[in-house]
């Protein structure tokens, strides 16, 4: 009998340790996994690291959603593809007036601008009427220009995206976060679209007056963000958009945000992430 208990006390030790060492490893676990997580509003998202192609935050990365005016970083490579006259002038038609979401626009018919203006206000401060005068003066006109996007997505290996307009007011515009970090990384490979979609603000002179016009990503005037490419969108299919190629702790990033609800929330992603990385960077 007396064997019989010590083996019995025997057991209670090891028991014992073992509980502690799993409360440990599941202590451990929860830990590290709270420095992998930052939460999010929007609904489908992508981070990666431009360098390395690391993964540095997935979320639904494989959705197939629409993407609203993120369209226009793949209108602006497929006119600079084609080597067009920057400085030919261009008027803008009623053809180029949004009949499938009634957005407005400064730019009235019969406003000439050169191509390149009508580019830089596509980028910096996502003109629709802009980017439609882009698409329809192409040589072939819209449904020639149409099709070199989706030629350009397949070259990307955009296996998930589909175009059918340049402007990306048609919900039809769709593709997935993971995709959506090929285009940026490609559109970053022009020095004007990251100079474009960066510019703070522009002024041009429409029927001999001056209009002015800023980013719609505001975060480019703020002095703490180092961003190389920008471009944001919205339309009520898509939720609050935005892609950005970034420096955040000392790493180069490609970010991707599609989906957030709430006029502020692609902003206060962008700013959790940027949180989350430079504290994760400061661990190790």
């Amino acid at each position: 009998m007396a064997t019989q208990r010590k083996l019995h006390s025997l057991e209670g030790i090891v028991a014992a340790f073992a509980l502690f060492f799993v409360l440990a490893l599941t202590i451990g676990f929860a830990q590290a996994q709270s420095r992998k997580v930052v939460y999010l509003r929007s609904q489908a998202v992508m981070v990666q690291d431009a360098e390395t192609g690391e993964v540095v935050i997935n979320k639904n990365s494989d959705a197939v959603v629409p993407i609203a005016s993120i369209t226009k970083l793949m209108t602006a490579m497929i006119l600079l593809d084609r080597g067009l006259d920057l400085e030919q002038r261009i008027v803008v038609s009623r053809e180029d007036v949004d009949t499938v979401k009634g957005t407005r626009s400064r730019l009235m018919p019969g406003t000439t601008l050169t191509r390149d203006e009508l580019l830089l206000l596509a980028l910096m401060a996502s003109e629709n009427r802009a980017a439609a005068a882009l698409g329809r003066t192409y040589p072939g006109g819209i449904p020639a220009f149409v099709k070199a996007m989706n030629e350009k997505a397949a070259e990307l290996d955009m296996s998930d995206s589909t175009f059918v307009e340049p402007t990306g007011l048609s919900p039809s515009n769709v593709s997935t976060p993971r995709d959506l970090v090929k285009l940026v990384r490609a559109a970053h490979g022009y020095p004007l679209i990251r100079e474009y979609s960066t510019r703070e603000r522009a002024t041009v002179k429409v029927f001999n007056r001056p209009l002015r016009f800023v980013n719609t990503n505001g975060l480019v005037r703020n002095s703490r963000w180092d961003i190389e490419l920008s471009k944001t969108g919205y339309i009520s299919e898509a939720g609050r958009c935005l892609v950005m190629h970034v420096r955040v702790a000392s790493k180069d990033l490609i970010v991707v945000l599609l989906d957030s609800w709430g006029k502020q929330s692609r902003i206060g992603d962008a700013q959790r992430i940027r949180q989350w990385l430079e504290k994760t960077a400061t661990r190790t």
